[in-house]
């Protein structure tokens, strides 16, 4: 018999059912809110994964789209690879977890939390993640915090709790925030422009929120919780540990450390390690045995003497292994126009970290489509990918194409940008960014930022402002209010440190935040301190470097961007702009050559080679959809010519008759001595007739000066 708990959580129920499915899991729950439901389980393996020196935890959130009464589509009606924004969801779950299980537990744990049914009003993912934490925390695998996940918008001038589908089209935030007992987990957020201190109360609102969660988990805990599992701990042996560091000394590891660049340090660290193994490898066996792989325990040891190293460091010496300050950034440069031909492009560097971003225009069409579970996200016109090759670091790999991390370093930079992009209207573009990686030593995902918005600048895409992404790294010491926060973390900073913090925004707020927590949760005193040191970090980036390499997107495209024009038409007219089986549009594309696009809602996107391509196509299709107006000069082809006249087609399907007498202001014998089917010529409607006729003229389409000439030459003949 299985067992049902509920809370109210924002004015909607959370229900927790216990012990109903998934009985061979380690632990698992479905979990409702609302109509929203979710299946998570958890699971361990019995044993440590032999020859690894890291936690394998593995994430999956699974979309099943007949939860929202979809068939998938394709030829193959199943669900593919996971979406984007189910692997963001995964990386959501994953980083508030990891940091809180035990720090020498080797076990395999896979979560999976599945999709099953979406109450467009209550997010599934915030269930998913509520859910994962459940799941473990009543299983007999060794994780004994329970944590909340909440999302907050920003709506009408007020934060909510969990927006509904409504909510989010307007939000202007999206803060998704993780949260145990007494401290902030994770936080995930998209933004238009918020300041900092609204910034701080959404985190505050989502940890108050999260609170009443944690309590709920609890009550659930004592009544259905396991006991939790014994495993076998990883301990580095005292005795060896002693004899090496006592070999290398601390001064000699302070140094090693000390380089300001990633190679220098690396061959230090490597001559180290070599002098070590030939001069204890035997008294190494004598602790370890014979068998045992001397090297890879040495590895171990030497790894963590230099991060201690590098923490003492910082934390008690406020000296940075490339010997800057706490608040310093590496040299930083940028320009724009890197590439020929392309759309716009910039490189940007900090100190060996190096971001080539590439921008390509195109139809509004062109932009991606989406077969997801909410029904308010179906396409997206801008697009952001990011690459990391094995070059960047020095490895010699292949491509294997994006992982998860790529992924999110994409999304996090895409939703950098998002708020300072014209719309449609303003804008009719589809927009591609891509960025790669030349050389990574910490924090490319916001070199990834600032290249991104160069290169915007660079193609004439009219932001509304700069946005620039630098991160905070944190060492903390034995106490809470024993920290020291860094910013612009290198990548011995970021391994070794205690989070990476990065913020992204413009002079006038943030646009995007994400944090990565490797200790077990950061107090509101490091978090507002992380806001203060990016901020100062982002307009000492934005002004110094970024302005000066382009103060302001130009205000011409890239004569290799294509010409792209938009046009509203009244919904009833799209089927007379299309005609049968699509003869009009054909026809129009024909005769203008250009790329047209309708869309449902009256919206149409013309791209042409040149301008005047562009304005014939507009002509065409108001032609079209405008009733024709008396003293308007109309562009369009001869259909027909008669003995009295030609006809005139100004649009598919429309035309009028040009009187001999009104062809030109010489006399015409005959009507095929001046005009031949299919010239392009311009004439003027001069009346509509009780029947609805057109009646045109070539000749009151000459300029003055030209009429008059020309009737005095007859006059003289």
């Amino acid at each position: 018999m299985f067992r049902t708990y509920s809370m109210d959580l924002a004015g909607r129920t959370l229900t927790a059912e216990i012990g109903r499915v998934a009985e061979q899991a380690n632990g698992a729950v479905i979990l409702r809110y609302g109509e929203t439901t979710v299946l998570v389980t958890a699971t361990a393996s019995s044993k440590p994964r032999e020859g690894i020196d890291f936690f394998p935890l593995s994430i999956d959130y699974e979309e099943r789209l007949y939860s929202v009464g979809k068939i998938p589509g394709g030829f193959i009606k199943r669900e593919g690879r996971p979406s984007e924004k189910a692997v963001l969801t995964a990386r959501c779950i994953d980083r508030p977890l990891r940091p809180l299980f035990p720090k020498d537990y080797r076990n395999d744990v896979a979560i999976v939390a599945t999709v099953m049914s979406v109450d467009q009003d209550c997010s599934p993912e915030v269930v998913a993640m509520i859910g994962a934490s459940l799941a473990l925390n009543i299983s007999d695998i060794p994780f004994t915090d329970p944590l909340s996940s909440v999302n907050i918008g920003y709506c009408d001038g007020q934060l909510v709790v969990n927006p509904n589908a409504e909510q989010r089209e307007t939000t202007r935030l999206s803060l998704t925030v993780s949260s145990k007992e007494d401290k902030v987990m994770m936080i995930e957020a998209g933004a238009d422009e918020i300041p900092d201190d609204l910034m701080m109360e959404a985190i505050h609102l989502a940890f108050d929120t999260n609170l009443e969660v944690v309590k709920f988990i609890k009550e659930i805990v004592e009544k259905e919780g396991k006991e939790k599992a014994p495993y076998e701990e990883h301990v580095i042996n005292e005795e060896a540990y002693n004899m090496v560091t006592g070999y290398i000394t601390d001064a000699r590891m302070e140094d090693a450390v000390y380089a300001e660049l990633k190679q220098d340090r690396d061959a230090k660290i490597k001559a180290i390690t070599e002098e070590v193994v030939e001069a204890l490898t035997e008294k190494l066996v004598a602790i370890y045995g014979e068998e045992a792989n001397i090297e890879a325990l040495l590895g171990e040891i030497i790894y963590k003497f230099e991060k201690m190293t590098v923490r003492r460091m910082i934390l008690r010496d406020h000296k940075r292994p490339d010997g800057r300050g706490i608040e310093d950034i590496r040299q930083l440069s940028a320009e724009v126009d890197v590439l020929p031909r392309v759309h716009g492009s910039a490189l940007f560097s900090r100190g060996q970290t190096q971001c080539l971003t590439v921008t390509t225009l195109g139809m509004v069409s062109e932009g991606q489509r989406l077969d997801g579970l909410d029904i308010n996200e179906t396409d997206k016109r801008y697009i952001h990918h990011y690459n990391f090759p094995g070059y960047s670091v020095g490895e010699a790999k292949t491509s294997r194409g994006p992982g998860r991390r790529e992924i999110g370093h994409g999304a996090l930079s895409e939703r950098a940008l998002l708020p300072v992009l014209p719309s449609a209207e303003e804008f009719p573009y589809a927009i591609r960014l891509v960025s790669d990686i030349l050389s990574s030593n910490g924090s490319t995902s916001q070199a990834s930022i600032c290249g991104s918005t160069l290169s915007l600048m660079a193609a004439g895409v009219p932001i509304k402002r700069p946005v620039a992404g630098i991160s905070v790294g944190l060492v903390t010491g034995d106490t809470e209010d024993d920290f020291v926060e860094i910013t612009d973390i290198q990548g011995v900073e970021d391994f070794f440190g205690d989070m990476d913090f990065k913020v992204a925004g413009t002079s006038e707020g943030i646009t995007a935040i994400q944090m990565d927590m490797k200790i077990k949760g950061l107090t509101f005193a490091m978090i507002e301190q992380a806001f203060a040191q990016t901020g100062r970090a982002r307009e000492y980036i934005l002004n110094e470097v970024m302005l000066k390499a382009i103060a302001e997107p130009r205000k011409e495209l890239s004569e290799h961007a294509p010409k792209i024009a938009s046009m509203q038409i009244d919904v009833e007219k799209i089927a007379e702009v299309i005609g049968t089986r699509g003869k009009v549009i054909k026809k129009i594309i024909e005769e203008s050559n250009c790329e047209i696009d309708t869309e449902d809602d009256g919206t149409i996107f013309i791209k042409g080679i040149d301008a005047a391509d562009i304005q014939r196509a507009i002509d065409m299709i108001n032609a079209i959809v405008k009733d024709p107006v008396p003293g308007t000069i109309y562009t369009g082809a001869i259909t027909r010519l008669m003995t009295f006249g030609a006809f005139f087609e100004i649009a598919p399907g429309k035309e009028g008759l040009i009187h001999i007498s009104k062809i030109s202001n010489k006399r015409v014998e005959k009507v095929e001595d001046v005009l031949a089917v299919g010239d392009v010529v311009s004439a003027k409607l001069m009346e509509i007739d009780k029947q609805g006729r057109l009646n045109f003229s070539i000749k009151d389409t000459l300029p003055r000066e030209e009429k008059h000439k020309e009737e005095q030459n007859d006059h003289k003949a």
